[in-house]
């Protein structure tokens, strides 16, 4: 991929920087100027020096950077996955380890990480200005204690119109508030007119059906549908029919504006395709959805024959959350942890490279760059005026839908989708309710598990009780609470 002119912008002042910093950023390697080599787990080595490595090599020359690229773990089909990828750090020995937040947290656990807090007191290195949820997320993985860090972050927001707000006279939506709420809202804006004139209330990102509805407002209450290691299916319980009926209701009303509209679309110019997005052109009142939005509306205002069109006044408000949890949003999210491997032979070296990429001179390099996160250094996020604090002032949150899913049948999720979208799609065709559709799914689907589990092999799982299906048509919400899985109770909706 070639680099554009902000990135060979953002080098030079790198360079500038790393000559004014001079050994005070350098560490003890600049010292006796002796080469030494650092080894960075990241996807590839390209996109490694894309993102983090002409950076950090500008300002470590004496530091040779090997990529171990993960494209290289050896995935094989029916094999574990954590086990692959747990062999490959063995036999590779990063000295940098690239983490998600699960892996983070299990290598945490078993003492594979190197603790940062000494180096973070010796250096003095500053935590204040990084997001505290994002601080206080990562220690919550790891037993409060700072194993790792994370440079950037991915986060939603609930964008509203302020002029359609004034015209239909509906008040302005706060942050944090629940689902239910944010749907009342969105009904208040008039149903009538024809699909290409009229105004929806809300845009719910991209879920163009009533179970991928349902799903986005179930993680956000922190519902799961499956206990994997009990194996029990609870798709038909109160909680998840609850929602399914609030998405029901929302999407027969009208109010929801729903991708897939406006079929097939060209594009003449790039004005065009700036105002094709119903929040842009002014067609929807409240659009859920990540900064990229805010880049288009600032590019539509900077456009000399678009910048009156569409949307002029708005701002942003928190995603909607879970009442009884209102400080965390699965809108919020950490795609890249890095840490230390705890038997690294380059502990320094691995240190210096995390501090600079987490430090105050990469973000404020690096934060014109447009790469699809925010920096996790908010007096960095650029955000023209609004209430930027809507994107980082909760926590991510914890996904329970797909916790542990990878102990589950590689193929039941495929066959259960398929399964799932019939039964829904006979809920829109009005032929079944909510809940008998959801019954029917419970069946179907703990058979379908139980099913795969024997074909993989785990019968013996099964005669153990992880496999065991009971009875599938009944809700199964007081066995998991029996087991003490506090994870999977699921929050009923209000």
């Amino acid at each position: 991929m070639l680099f554009g002119k902000k990135t060979i912008v953002a080098i030079g002042a790198a360079l500038a920087a790393g000559s004014l910093a001079g050994c005070a950023m350098g560490g003890e390697g600049k010292e006796d100027n002796v080469k030494s080599t650092l080894k960075v787990m990241y996807y590839n080595e390209q996109s490694f020096y894309q993102q983090y490595g002409m950076l950090f090599s500008a300002l470590y020359p004496e530091v040779e950077v090997e990529v171990v690229s993960t494209q290289d773990v050896n995935y094989e089909e029916g094999k574990d996955m954590q086990k692959a990828m747990e062999d490959f750090i063995a036999e590779r020995k990063p000295d940098v380890l690239m983490l998600s937040a699960d892996e983070y947290s299990r290598m945490a656990e078993e003492g594979k990480l190197q603790n940062l807090e000494a180096y973070i007191k010796k250096d003095k290195f500053d935590l204040e200005g990084i997001a505290p949820g994002i601080l206080e997320y990562i220690k919550q993985q790891s037993g409060g204690v700072l194993y790792g860090l994370a440079p950037t972050f991915y986060s939603q927001a609930l964008y509203y119109n302020k002029d359609l707000f004034a015209k239909h006279g509906v008040e302005f939506p706060e942050d944090r508030m629940s689902w239910e709420k944010v749907l009342q809202l969105a009904a208040r804006f008039p149903t009538t007119g024809d699909k290409e004139n009229r105004v929806y209330g809300l845009k719910a990102g991209y879920q163009t059906n009533l179970y991928y509805f349902g799903n986005s407002i179930g993680a956000s209450l922190g519902l799961t549908y499956i206990h994997p290691s009990s194996r029990k299916l609870m798709i038909n319980s109160d909680s998840w029919k609850s929602v399914y009926e609030m998405a029901h209701k929302a999407m027969e009303s009208g109010t929801l504006y729903m991708e897939n509209m406006d079929g097939s679309f060209t594009s003449n110019s790039y004005d065009d395709f700036l105002l094709r997005d119903p929040f842009i052109s002014g067609k929807v009142a409240m659009a859920i959805d990540g900064n990229y939005l805010m880049d288009q509306i600032k590019q539509k205002n900077e456009s000399s024959t678009a910048k009156d069109k569409g949307v002029q006044n708005w701002d942003v408000v928190t995603v909607p959350v879970n009442p009884q949890n209102p400080e965390e949003s699965t809108g919020m999210s950490i795609g890249q942890i890095f840490a230390i491997s705890a038997n690294s032979a380059n502990m320094d070296a691995a240190w210096n490279f995390i501090s600079y990429v987490n430090g105050d001179e990469f973000a404020r390099v690096t934060s014109k760059l447009q790469n699809g996160g925010f920096p996790a250094r908010t007096k960095y996020l650029s955000a023209d005026g609004i209430h930027a604090e809507a994107f980082y002032s909760l926590k991510p949150m914890s996904n329970n839908m797909y916790k542990d899913f990878d102990k589950l049948p590689q193929q039941f999720f495929v066959k259960f989708d398929g399964l799932a979208q019939q039964e829904f799609q006979s809920i829109t065709d009005g032929k079944q309710s909510v809940s008998e559709a959801l019954d029917s799914l419970q069946a179907k689907g703990q058979q379908l598990l139980d099913d795969e589990a024997r074909n993989e092999g785990k019968s013996g799982d099964a005669s153990d009780g992880a496999g065991a299906s009971g009875e599938t048509g009944a809700s199964t919400e007081s066995a998991i609470v029996e087991e003490g899985e506090t994870e999977a109770v699921a929050v009923p909706v209000q």
